[in-house]
């Protein structure tokens, strides 16, 4: 190949680099997706709420329609009484039979092979308002017939568990949010405001948290929960209760973000927003607030299991729900007899939930907290 004289080489242009600049929120979803227990927790959070927004639909049975008491839990077969196959599935209703127990001499509960339930998908049941506007009855799974299916059987009362445990997830999951919700909003402005102000300001603020830090919140929670009228209205029942954990909850939080914002308080922007004349309000919300915003995104997912544990074990010492509200706390209240659980050990199925919920919560929440601040 021949080059003339003067002539020159074209030169290979590499290709300029991209530079992508991520927001806060996409570099927090990156380093969440490499936990796999936070996007685990993720994904169980938004079942969890799934569940409680749409629990009229997923409940096969009216949670207040009675039945057996204490029926065994119903199984779903694809084989009829003879052994053969059979779709769509089935399941045997439990009822009592002609045959005596031995030793106790009660009739023997059974499955009735003589009148299966065919299950489907989309069936009707029970009316209902769907987001209490929208009047419907179908739900997600039941039989085909519109007779009662007991998949984790039935209370002392008759009453459907599994139904019973999905609206249950309401009030449960409402309570933590509503007081979590309330303890943020205090504790972090609380704190905040103690914080900036410093002086004598924050030390007689830091005595009050630190009074309120000291009661026992258990007999606090048990007294203050006994002050209420039993005739009161459940729904003046339900707001004391809320109440009371907010007043006793709020203290922590409020500690949290203060040491944080001790140490912002010092930072040179916010120095520069005090030369140049701005306003306590505008400095404490514009400027320190979001940078405690991540610290207080994380608490409130470690909080909202604590609050879950204390409405349960209220519920079970009969001071969180009184009927005809429902919730899992108020649910365990059959499990205080132990030749109950020890004779139909599926009363104890709302604890599952209690216990997938508290670790939904804190997977996310750990997940959350090594995303926001990896260091």
């Amino acid at each position: 190949m021949t080059i003339e004289v003067g002539s020159t080489l074209p030169l290979a242009v590499e290709p300029e680099e991209k530079h992508h600049h991520e927001s806060y929120s996409a570099l927090v979803w990156r380093r969440l997706k490499r936990s796999w227990t936070g996007l685990l927790g993720l994904i169980l959070v938004c079942l969890l709420i799934l569940m409680a927004v749409f629990a009229d639909f997923l409940s096969p049975v009216d949670p207040k329609v009675t039945d057996v008491a204490f029926a065994q839990p119903q199984t779903i077969s694809f084989r009829d009484k003879d052994g053969n196959f059979v779709f769509p599935p089935r399941s045997y209703p439990v009822r009592e039979t002609e045959e005596l127990d031995p030793i106790t001499f009660q009739p023997i509960i059974g499955p009735d092979y003589e009148n299966p339930q065919v299950l489907g998908f989309f069936v009707k049941g029970a009316p209902y308002r769907l987001f209490g506007l929208i009047p419907a009855e179908r739900h997600l799974f039941g039989a085909v017939d519109g007779t009662p299916v007991h998949l984790l059987g039935t209370d002392k009362f008759g009453r459907d568990v599994l139904s019973r445990i999905l609206y249950g997830s309401r009030i449960s999951l409402m309570i933590a949010l509503t007081v979590v919700f309330i303890v943020t909003v205090v504790g972090t402005t609380v704190g905040m405001v103690s914080g900036y102000f410093g002086g004598r300001f924050d030390a007689w603020v830091q005595r009050f948290v630190e009074l309120v830090l000291a009661f026992p919140q258990l007999p606090l929670y048990l007294a203050l929960a006994s002050l209420i009228p039993v005739t009161a209205p459940t729904n003046v029942f339900l707001a004391f209760v809320i109440i009371v954990m907010s007043a006793l909850g709020w203290a922590q939080m409020s500690r949290e973000v203060r040491g944080k914002t001790l140490a912002l308080a010092r930072i040179e922007y916010v120095r520069a927003a005090i030369a140049i004349g701005a306003t306590d309000r505008r400095i404490i919300f514009q400027h320190i607030f979001p940078n405690v915003m991540s610290h207080v995104i994380v608490a409130v997912t470690l909080a909202i299991p604590q609050v879950v544990l204390l409405e349960s074990f209220l519920g079970f010492l009969g001071f969180a729900v009184k009927p005809p509200l429902i919730s899992w706390g108020l649910m365990l209240q059959d499990t205080a007899n132990y030749s109950a659980i020890g004779s139909y050990p599926w009363i104890l199925s709302p604890v599952a939930f209690v216990l997938v919920t508290v670790f939904a919560f804190n997977a996310l929440g750990d997940g959350l907290r090594d995303a926001i601040d990896p260091y």
